[in-house]
């Protein structure tokens, strides 16, 4: 018998006093993939990725979970990791995998081994000026501002051209993108693979007004039966990264203006892998969690 840990957080923890609107993804996830891994003679526990060391003491193996406040705490969060894999815990998804994932300049790294990516401005400050010329740069009417280092639409903009208010900045590194129409007209489809499998998809639609497709500003999601283009779009991203294929991902897409997929983020660090809408989920990850063990 191993002892599995999944990571979550202050904000996503059940009884946390300061607990996240959507935390109810977390419970979701928490039981989709406990009763798989319990059927598989193993122990389970949730565990707050910034609780002592101490509480970590004969984890086995270890979920990023719904460790949801990872980007405003990226040194700390780094540090725990390095830790657990220093003590011999089997970290999932990797640390070099976290790394690599952690700033969205990976877009770069796939584009260029061919990946269909979203016109991107890089940026390690913007002010108002870089955003009045990117309308320019990008051929776009729209722009949407996001960090390099973040999840979950949190310290996103939106700008029309010449809305920009002359005050504006960002104190971090930045990425500035086109806004795509197809996020509002047809959603943002998301693809989940377990150790390079295909599991399930889904698309998801902003609420009427909104851009954002997360469940915290009223996003609403429905399983798909992807077309086979788009499911082999979805498929070469994850023969395109530069390890083996992780113990879980999501790749986000969106209709490009070629009518294609492009690539909007290859998640795997904490993504929600959307088991209500996959349940075959909690089964896959648990063999594939087997898998992990019986190699260690």
């Amino acid at each position: 018998m191993a002892r599995i840990g999944f990571m979550a957080c202050e904000t996503t923890l059940p009884g946390s006093g300061i607990r996240r609107e959507d935390a109810f993804e977390h419970d979701a996830m928490v039981a989709a993939i406990r009763p798989c891994v319990q059927a598989s003679g193993h122990d389970w526990q949730v565990l707050d990725w910034a609780a002592p060391m101490a509480d970590f003491t004969g984890i086995d193996l270890v979920m990023l979970g719904s460790s949801w406040n990872y980007q405003d705490r990226e040194g700390e969060f780094l540090s725990r990791l390095e830790a657990l894999d220093d003590a011999g815990v089997t970290v999932c998804n990797s640390l070099d995998i976290v790394r690599w994932n952690m700033r969205k300049t990976y877009l770069q790294t796939l584009g260029e081994a061919g990946a269909a990516t979203i016109p991107t401005l890089w940026l390690e400050l913007a002010d108002a000026r870089d955003a009045n010329l990117a309308f320019d740069a990008l051929h776009a009417e729209t722009i949407v501002v996001k960090r390099q280092i973040g999840a979950g639409a949190e310290g996103q903009f939106i700008f029309n051209r010449g809305d920009v208010p002359v005050d504006w900045s960002m104190d971090r590194p930045a990425m500035i993108q086109p806004f795509l129409p197809a996020i509002q007209d047809e959603g943002e489809y998301s693809f989940i693979f377990t150790d390079g499998e295909f599991s399930h998809a889904l698309i998801k639609r902003a609420a009427a007004g909104d851009y954002r497709i997360q469940s915290l500003y009223g996003g609403t999601e429905q399983a798909i039966e992807p077309a086979a283009g788009d499911l082999a779009c979805a498929a070469g991203i994850i023969d395109k990264l530069p390890f083996d294929p992780p113990l879980y991902a999501r790749i986000d897409m969106v209709r490009g203006l070629n009518k294609e997929l492009w690539l909007m983020e290859a998640e795997m660090i904490e993504p929600y892998l959307y088991p209500l809408e996959g349940p075959e989920l909690g089964p896959r990850l648990a063999a594939a969690i087997n898998r992990r063990l019986r190699d260690e």
